[in-house]
C-alpha cells in the first residue's frame, strides 16, 4: 500500500480502491490545474484506465495511482507550475492596462523542451519508428491549417510542421521507401517501410481547411508539441544514416516558390553524392598505402569497382562521376522491393499541368525514379521538352498536345504505384471515366468480393511477369502486339475459371466428407435405426437419411453451449460480422448487375 494513498484518501482500503483514483483526485494530489494535468498526461504518455470495479462510480474518470506517482516525480511538472503562474502575471499586467510590464513578461515567458521525454518514452530508434503513425498525421495535418490567433495556433507553429513533413517526404522519396498510397474522402493515405518498420500516415487535400467550433483546439496543440520533438529527432537519426546534414539547408528561391520539397530532395541528392565522392577521393598514398599493405588490409569490392570507375572518367564529367557512385552504391545496399521501386518509372520523364495535386505528385514520382518537372518558375524542365514521356493532366484545356507524350489523369500514377505495373493509359485519358481507384490496404480474398477491375489488373501483372505463356506460334515479341494480348488474356481467363471450379470441387468433397464423419460419430442414433437405412432399398432410402445440414447445426449449437459465456458473445459478434460482410457483398453484386443491365440496355 502506497503513503500517498493513505495520505489521499484518509485511511486504508484495499482493491480498487487502492489501485486507482478518479481524476479530480489526481489534480488535487497534485495541486496543478486541469489542464496543466492534461499536459503533463500527454507528454509523459499517462492515460485512463479501465477497473473492473468503479468505486466512485461509472460517471468518474480512473487514473492508476502508480501513474499519478510517476507523474508528481517528474521535473516539467514545476516548469508547467511556472508557466501557469507567469500567465496570471501577465493576465494581471493586462488588466492593469501595464503594456509594457505585459510584454516583458512576455519575452521571457518560461519554455521546456520534450528531448528527455521522447527519449523516455522511446528507448530505441524502432520504437520511435514504430509509434510514428499518429505523429505524421497530426503533423501534416498543421501543415495544411491556416493560421488562427483565436485558437492560439501560430505562423511559426504552420512553417515548422511543414518544414518537418517536407524534410520527411524528402528522406522517404530520396531513399525510394514508399511502398503504397491511397487517394480517399479524407486524404491522400501513404504507406512507407523504414528499417523494417511499416510507417502509415495521411495528409489532408491541399485545399482550404475549414476549423470547425467543437474541437478543442488547446489539447490538438500540447500533443503537437510532443509530435514535432519526436519528428525532428527521427528526421535526425535518419538523415544522419544516409550521411547527410541536419537540418538541410534550402535554396531561398525554391523556398520563395513554394516548391520547398523539390528543394529538399535536390540537397540530399548533391549530399548523399558529394559525401560519397569525398570518401573515395580521400585515399591513402604513399607509405600510408604501403602500409595498409603490409597490415594486410584490402578494400571491399564496391570500393575497388568505385575506385577504377572513377579512373576511367576524365576530369570535365563529374556529374557523371556523381551518378556513378550514386548508382553503385544503391545497387549494392538496397533490398530487392527498394531496387524495384527505384527503378519503376526509371526513363520517365513527366509535367505537371497546374490543376493537378502538385505537392503529392512531387513526392510519389521521384520515389519510384521518375523525373518530374511543373507548370511555373523552378522547374527543372519545360512543358516544350521533346524528352517528356507522360503529362499529367485532370482537365482538357492544353492549347497545343505533343504527339511524343501521353496525357494521362493524375490516378494512374497512383495506380501504376500501388499494383507495381505500367498500366494501358486508354482508360485514363483526360476527358474519360476513369476506372475505380482501388485500395491497396484491403485484401479482396478476405474481404470475399474481388472487383472486375482487380481482375483486369491482374492478368496485366501476370503478363508483364510473362507468368503467362503466349499462344501456339507466338514469341515473347508477340506480347506488345494488343490482338495476341488479348488472346492471352482470354486464354489466362479460362486457365483461372478452371482452376477456380477446381478448388470448389475440393472444398465441397472436403465438407462432404467432414459431415460424414461426424454423421458416423454422432451418439444418439441407436443402431435399430442405422440397420432400417441398410436395410432400405429405393428412392425412398434416400429420403429417410437423416438431413447433414441439421445434424451440422446441431453440432454447431452443442458446442457454443459447452463453451463460456464471455466466449459465446464474442463467437456471436464475430458471426454478425461475417453475416454483415456477406449482406455488403451481395449488395455490391447486386448494384453490379443493375449497371451491367442498364449498359446492355443503353
Amino acid at each position: 500500500m502506497f503513503p500517498a494513498v493513505v495520505c489521499l484518501q484518509g485511511k486504508k482500503k484495499e482493491g480498487n480502491a487502492a489501485k486507482y483514483m478518479t481524476r479530480s483526485q489526481a489534480v488535487k494530489y497534485l495541486q496543478v490545474s486541469l489542464s496543466v494535468f492534461r499536459q503533463l498526461c500527454i507528454h509523459k504518455g499517462v492515460f485512463p484506465r479501465e477497473p473492473k470495479k468503479k468505486v466512485k462510480g461509472n460517471h468518474h474518470t480512473y487514473y492508476h495511482i502508480k501513474d499519478i506517482l510517476f507523474l508528481k516525480h517528474e521535473p516539467l511538472l514545476e516548469t508547467l507550475r511556472e508557466i501557469r503562474v507567469h500567465e496570471k502575471k501577465v493576465k494581471k499586467a493586462e488588466s492593469k492596462k501595464n503594456r509594457n510590464l505585459a510584454e516583458r513578461l512576455e519575452r521571457h515567458k518560461p519554455d521546456y523542451s520534450l528531448d528527455r521525454l521522447v527519449k523516455e518514452r522511446y528507448p530505441t530508434f524502432v520504437d520511435a519508428l514504430r509509434d510514428l503513425d499518429d505523429c505524421l498525421s497530426m503533423v501534416h495535418l498543421f501543415a495544411a491549417l491556416p493560421a488562427v490567433e483565436r485558437e492560439h495556433i501560430e505562423v511559426d507553429r504552420i512553417h515548422k510542421c511543414r518544414r518537418l513533413s517536407h524534410e520527411w517526404q524528402a528522406y522517404i522519396s530520396r531513399t525510394h521507401k514508399l511502398r503504397k498510397t491511397f487517394i480517399s474522402v479524407k486524404g491522400i493515405y501513404y504507406q512507407a517501410e523504414v528499417q523494417g518498420q511499416i510507417v502509415t500516415w495521411l495528409t489532408p487535400h491541399a485545399l482550404q481547411q475549414v476549423l470547425p467550433s467543437d474541437v478543442d483546439y488547446k489539447i490538438m496543440l500540447t500533443f503537437l508539441k510532443f509530435y514535432e520533438t519526436q519528428l525532428e529527432l527521427v528526421n535526425y537519426k535518419l538523415y544522419q544514416s544516409i550521411n547527410v546534414k541536419y537540418p538541410p539547408i534550402l535554396d531561398p528561391r525554391l523556398e520563395a516558390l513554394a516548391a520547398d520539397l523539390y528543394g529538399l530532395t535536390r540537397y540530399l541528392d548533391a549530399s548523399a553524392r558529394a559525401s560519397l565522392v569525398e570518401s573515395i577521393d580521400v585515399r591513402p598514398s604513399g607509405s600510408d598505402q604501403n602500409e595498409e599493405q603490409q597490415e594486410g588490409t584490402k578494400l571491399e569490392e564496391p570500393e575497388l569497382r568505385l575506385a577504377q570507375l572513377q579512373h576511367n572518367l576524365s576530369s570535365s564529367e563529374p556529374g557523371s562521376l556523381m551518378r556513378l557512385v550514386d548508382d553503385v552504391r544503391e545497387e549494392d545496399e538496397d533490398d530487392e522491393e527498394t531496387k524495384e521501386c527505384r527503378n519503376f518509372f526509371k526513363g520517365m520523364k513527366f509535367f505537371l499541368s497546374r490543376e493537378v495535386p502538385r505537392e503529392s505528385l512531387l513526392f510519389v514520382i521521384p520515389a519510384f525514379g521518375g523525373m518530374i518537372s511543373w507548370e511555373g518558375e523552378g522547374a527543372p524542365f519545360p512543358e516544350s521538352d521533346s524528352s517528356i514521356t507522360h503529362q499529367i493532366v485532370d482537365r482538357p484545356t492544353q492549347k497545343r498536345m505533343f504527339l511524343s507524350r501521353e496525357y494521362v489523369q493524375p490516378q494512374w500514377i497512383y495506380d501504376c504505384i500501388n499494383f507495381r505495373v505500367i498500366l494501358p493509359t486508354d482508360e485514363y485519358l483526360v476527358g474519360r471515366v476513369a476506372p475505380p481507384h482501388l485500395s491497396p490496404f484491403v485484401d479482396n480474398e478476405e474481404e470475399g468480393h474481388v472487383p472486375e477491375y482487380a481482375e483486369t489488373i491482374k492478368r496485366l501483372q501476370a503478363a508483364a511477369r510473362k507468368e503467362v505463356l503466349p499462344l501456339p506460334g507466338a514469341g515473347e515479341d508477340d506480347l506488345g502486339d494488343p490482338q495476341n494480348l488479348q488472346g492471352i488474356i482470354d486464354r489466362a481467363e479460362e486457365i483461372e475459371a478452371a482452376e477456380k471450379k477446381r478448388k470448389m470441387a475440393i472444398l465441397q468433397k472436403q465438407y462432404l466428407d467432414e459431415l460424414k464423419m461426424e454423421l458416423e460419430s454422432c451418439q444418439y442414433h441407436d443402431h435399430s435405426d442405422t440397420s432400417k437405412l441398410k436395410d432400405a432399398e429405393g428412392p425412398d432410402a434416400e429420403d429417410s437419411l437423416p438431413n447433414l445440414k441439421q445434424i451440422a447445426e446441431d453440432a454447431e449449437n452443442m458446442s457454443k453451449v459447452l463453451i463460456s459465456r464471455k466466449k459465446r458473445k464474442l463467437l456471436e459478434a464475430m458471426e454478425i460480422g461475417k453475416d454483415r460482410k456477406k449482406a455488403h457483398i451481395k449488395l455490391l453484386k447486386e448494384r453490379k448487375k443493375k449497371i451491367d443491365e442498364a449498359e446492355k440496355s443503353g
